[in-house]
């Protein structure tokens, strides 16, 4: 019986210099360069059982739509990820979101 039987794979898409570093920790980096190239890989990595895409902030903004589609149709979680130039605050907004869906309030709010 293998290993890694259950296991599901992991990508990160974005710029070549962002999504590199990924490869060191068993993470698939697919450097994409245009829009259409990341809608297209994106879409593909969740049809290919992929269990975590992680996308350049940037991108992830650009195809929020085409994102949340594909979250509700395949058992992929796309999680935002800040670009080589540092966080647009992507992230931080997304996890205070699915956070505040699971527990019915935002615990990250400031007092």
């Amino acid at each position: 019986m293998s290993t890694d039987a259950g296991r599901k794979k992991m990508a990160a898409v974005g710029s070549y210099d962002t999504v590199l570093p990924f490869q060191a920790v068993g993470v698939r980096p697919f450097p994409v360069e245009s829009d259409e190239e990341i809608a297209e890989t994106v879409s593909r990595l969740a049809r290919e059982d992929y269990g975590v895409i992680f996308v350049e902030e940037r991108q992830f903004v650009a195809q929020a739509s085409l994102i949340d589609r594909l979250v509700q149709e395949y058992a992929a979680s796309i999680i935002p990820i800040p670009g080589i130039r540092g966080s647009i605050g992507v992230g931080l907004s997304a996890v205070r979101s699915s956070v505040e869906r699971a527990v019915g309030m935002d615990i990250f709010a400031e007092k």
